[in-house]
């Protein structure tokens, strides 16, 4: 069974540590995966996968909540231009409505690791632990913000995403996806309450559907 790092005070040393801890106990290819758009009420949620080689500057990486915008795109195109591999997933909203979000989110997890044109033999995941991926796998709390893998993944997804709904937002322009991505804000449920949902939204979650409240009933 692999260990890993100490914490002090509750926080990694370093953003590299798990990684280092992972290849001293000899595995090689170790995968971050993690998912932008979760909570979303429209847009696709997003999932990538990434394996960075053992030479990888961290510096600058961090979890994409942390970055600004175009601090996040230096870093992506680092990490396309530097990682072993990558890969994203997509899920749409009618899939979300379909399937349900959590079971959703793990589905499209598992398919991002095993969409690696790479095989890792060691798979860190941000929060959630996620089954049958036939490696063995850890998942960690804030495990964006503690390990450079999954830092890595979050970056990914996330300007995958906004370019997404960047694109929607030229589609839809009156719901200004290009501010609020998508997410709860208040101006978001105001345009709900006043526009009823586009083809876009995800439609099973409260405040989406009829009859457009708020979210808080």
């Amino acid at each position: 069974m692999a260990s890993f790092p100490r914490c002090v005070a509750g926080r990694i040393l370093d953003l590299g540590r798990y990684e280092r801890s992972l290849r001293q106990q000899g595995f090689s290819r170790i995968a971050g995966v993690d998912e932008a758009g979760r909570g979303a009420l429209a847009g696709p949620m997003v999932a990538a996968a990434v394996i960075l080689p053992e030479t990888f500057e961290i510096d600058g990486l961090a979890d994409s909540k942390m970055l600004s915008a175009a601090q996040r795109r230096i870093c992506y195109e680092r990490i396309l231009t530097g990682a072993t591999a990558v890969a994203v997933c997509r899920a749409a909203p009618a899939t979300i409505d379909r399937k349900g979000l959590h079971r959703m989110n793990l589905a499209l997890l598992r398919r991002a690791v095993r969409s690696l044109p790479v095989r890792p033999d060691y798979v860190l995941t941000d929060g959630w632990s996620v089954p049958r991926l036939g490696v063995p796998t850890l998942s960690i709390k804030k495990g964006d913000a503690v390990t450079a893998s999954v830092a890595a993944a979050s970056v990914v997804a996330k300007v995958v995403r906004d370019r997404a709904m960047d694109r929607l937002h030229r589609r839809f322009p009156q719901f200004g996806f290009d501010r609020h991505r998508g997410y709860g804000t208040a101006e978001h449920f105001e345009l709900l309450r006043a526009l009823g949902p586009t083809p876009i939204h995800r439609l099973s979650f409260k405040g989406v559907g009829p009859p457009w409240d708020d979210g808080k009933a």
